[in-house]
């Protein structure tokens, strides 16, 4: 250890990083205190600055590597380090499987105190880049300079950037040349705005006083190869928003859907606000197999529709969660956090009928355009609170559950809808989620009615240190 002259910053010399941990930090130790470390991976001998210090852990990030780890490979992306995502790129694909794996069993074991059977070995993905349909990027016309960058005086006049917000830090977004995530023509849809706007003078957002032109562009693709592109804008300037959308549009005449919002508000979200099309369809249809009569399923997939992000694994999840529930064609299933109903009709093909419940009416209403769409007519589909949508008149009308399948979001479920299985207490219960260490904390509620009796991590986010979790409880 040793410190500067003025006693700031500290800094611990020779760590050798042991594992990976929450979030995706490297943990090491220094005279028995833990220290949870960025840009190491497993493996890595070290030298770090301290950013926090506390009685029994530190929190630092990494200064020089002294040892690299036989386990760090060289990162792919031109922006790794700067940008928030992928931050396990410079580790082995193998090696963020294990851990991932492990995630899931400390926290399932230490969190919520259950006892596990072998845990089934990782369902890596198919697809390691270019895996994702959707991406959400920012214009700001407060650029986030890279460090070379700076030290090479680089920085130049333009101050406008399309890319990604540095995390934590909602005024700065790093410009992206070149993402790995999305497939083309993303990278040459998002540059393409980027060069109409400089070649036209067009303001880029201000996020901190909330003026200019340019504010967000999604852009979604499906594995059909259909493609969406929305723009929001701060304010409306019909010309110049016609002029961009019409030169897109000609750029790229393969594209389905191109919409447009305005946003006036504080933040990003627009779900409260009216979409416009300005070529094209309003949705995009994604088709996955499994369908009626081994026929694809189709969904129509709008600007705010929710959907996995990874197609390729979510078939296998989707096939893996209706293989769990043990459908025989005779039972009564419950889809719990149904969203627009894709895990909902995946089941129904081997189910007597099966009731998906979702608190978003948006939601509900893409589900049941979704269930027409496949001429599927043994569902349906319940909007509300789910601790009282499932009322005695609400399992009149569905039957008595036979199984259940949850797939809540990343805060898992409620506390009194767990109590609540536990007053259906359903033989069978598929509980898929996003967050293990919620899932555990739920599954700890469980436990005295259910056992665990499979266990099956998904890698649903390559490269992150993100993990889902698909776990099978039977009745005791």
């Amino acid at each position: 250890m040793r410190r500067s002259k003025n006693k700031e910053p500290l800094f611990f010399e020779n760590l050798t990083i042991e594992s990976a941990g929450a979030q995706g930090k490297a943990i090491a130790k220094h005279e028995g205190m833990v220290v949870f470390i960025t840009g190491a991976v497993p493996g890595d001998v070290v030298d770090v600055r301290v950013t926090k210090k506390k009685s029994n852990y530190a929190e630092a990030i990494t200064s020089r590597i002294v040892s690299p780890s036989p386990d760090r490979i060289p990162a792919f992306c031109e922006h790794f380090g700067t940008c928030g995502g992928c931050k396990w790129q410079d580790l082995s694909y193998p090696k963020q499987l294990q851990y991932k794996q492990q995630q899931v069993i400390d926290n399932l074991e230490r969190l919520g105190g259950l006892q596990l059977p072998p845990v089934t070995p990782i369902m890596a993905s198919r697809g390691l880049r270019h895996y994702r349909n959707k991406l959400e990027f920012s214009f700001c016309n407060s650029r986030w300079f890279t460090k070379e960058e700076v030290d090479n005086d680089q920085r130049g006049d333009d101050k406008n950037a399309l890319g990604f917000h540095i995390p934590m830090r909602f005024d700065r977004v790093l410009d992206i040349r070149e993402c790995h995530l999305q497939p083309e023509p993303s990278d040459s849809i998002r540059n393409f705005f980027r060069e109409h706007a400089r070649k036209h003078g067009l303001s880029f957002y201000d996020p901190r006083a909330h003026v200019g032109f340019l504010r967000t562009l999604l852009i979604r693709t499906t594995t059909t190869g259909e493609c969406m592109v929305l723009l929001a804008v701060g304010h409306e300037d019909v010309d110049a928003r016609e002029r961009m959308l019409s030169e897109l549009v000609e750029r790229f005449p393969q594209l389905t859907s191109v919409l447009w919002t305005v946003n006036t508000k504080k933040n990003d979200t627009i779900y409260d606000l009216d979409i416009h099309v300005f070529h094209g369809r309003d949705h995009l249809v994604e088709e996955l197999p499994d369908g009626p009569g081994g026929r694809p399923l189709k969904f129509r997939i709008g600007p705010k529709t929710f959907f996995q992000t990874n197609p390729q694994q979510t078939i296998a999840m989707y096939r893996l969660t209706r293989d769990l529930a043990g459908l025989t064609g005779e039972e009564n299933v419950y889809d719990l956090y149904c969203g627009a109903g894709s895990i909902t009709l995946y089941l129904a093909a081997k189910a007597k009928h099966v009731a998906g419940v979702e608190l978003v009416p948006e939601s509900v209403a893409d589900a049941r355009v979704n269930a027409d769409l496949n001429g599927i007519t043994n569902v349906s589909f319940t909007s509300g609170d789910m601790k009282k949508v499932m009322d005695a008149a609400f399992v009149q009308r569905n039957g008595k559950p036979d199984v259940v399948v949850t797939d809540p979001p990343r805060a898992g479920m409620d506390e009194p809808v767990v109590r609540h299985l536990l007053e259906l207490a359903p033989p069978r219960i598929v509980y898929v989620s996003c967050n293990p260490a919620t899932q555990a904390r739920d599954l700890a509620i469980l436990n005295d009615t259910y056992r665990i009796d499979f266990v099956q991590p998904v890698d649903m986010f390559p490269h992150t240190y993100h993990v889902e979790n698909v776990v099978r409880l039977v009745k005791r």
